[in-house]
């Protein structure tokens, strides 16, 4: 696992200052929603489903 400085987990040293973020009027919250909802989307297509691993034999 990667480590930030200190030996923190680096994730959560990101979702630390993601939560430390306040915004300032609705535009930039919905830029903060939005920027969550693109990790995520993101996040899910890094995850795809595994393929056929099981090679038919000919």
């Amino acid at each position: 696992m990667t480590r930030a400085k200190n030996n923190l987990d680096k994730n959560l040293s990101g979702v630390v200052h993601d939560l430390e973020n306040e915004p300032v009027n609705a535009h930039h919250a919905q830029q903060l929603q939005q920027d969550k909802n693109d990790r995520r989307h993101q996040d899910a297509l890094n995850h795809d489903q595994p393929t056929d691993l099981h090679h038919q034999r000919s």
